[in-house]
């Protein structure tokens, strides 16, 4: 299971957000740093047809399938992701496209809220559910699409330090890849892969013992990041 860009640039305009970029991406955990406007959150959305290439191509395994039904999309603000006032309708509203027997679809839900331990949430109503219960919904929500790959946009900005350390114990436990921007280096201390974005193409690209070092040290020479 592997994410291929070609020759990937996204141009908006007259700028030009991503340049050339090419990569295989076949590691478990992947994470995704860089400055503000550097071009991390377009680079993200290119996983799953959010955003298109202006030129180049982007692939999941050898398949040119529509992206969207091979990696699943989490938003840095769960708001942007729950749109149904019931947690299981939210749940469901995913798996209506796919045309699942209604069976199917109750057997998702419950498998996916007990993995996550949030079948107290079924019946919740959406707007009255904290921060980070709202974070875990959407998860679950990407979570019951039954995902190949899955990609992160800052999933740890809006959290409290507790909710934060769930969200990390889930996300070590999930079996499909993943690949998460973030600010949040500790975050990615573990992972198996760090790109480091900047100016629209890859600046460094390694292992995070090497790489988030010389980005710390960038930040500092720069007077910030």
């Amino acid at each position: 299971m592997s994410m291929h860009f070609d020759r990937v640039s996204v141009t908006k305009g007259t700028r030009e957000i991503l340049s050339e970029i090419t990569l295989e991406l076949t590691e478990s955990r992947i994470g995704v740093i860089g400055n503000n406007g550097s071009g991390k959150s377009t680079f993200l959305r290119l996983f799953n047809g959010l955003e298109k290439p202006t030129s180049g191509m982007v692939r999941f395994s050898d398949t040119e399938d529509d992206l969207r039904r091979h990696v699943g999309f989490m938003f840095q603000n769960p708001d942007n992701q729950i749109v149904y006032p019931l947690v299981e309708e939210d749940l469901a509203f995913g798996l209506k496209s796919r045309k699942l027997p209604k069976a199917e679809v109750a057997a998702r839900i419950e498998r996916v809220l007990s993995d996550l331990s949030l079948t107290h949430l079924k019946g919740r109503l959406t707007h009255q559910l904290s921060g980070g219960e709202k974070q875990m919904v959407a998860l679950a929500g990407v979570l019951v699409t039954e995902p190949e790959m899955i990609v992160f946009d800052e999933p740890t900005t809006l959290l409290d330090l507790r909710n934060k350390m769930q969200f990390m114990r889930v996300l070590a436990t999930l079996p499909q890849p993943a690949v998460v921007v973030s600010h949040d280096l500790d975050l990615l201390a573990g992972f198996d892969r760090v790109l480091h974005i900047a100016e629209g193409g890859i600046y460094a690209d390694g292992p995070p013992e090497e790489v988030i070092p010389a980005y710390r040290k960038l930040c500092e020479d720069l007077g910030g990041c």
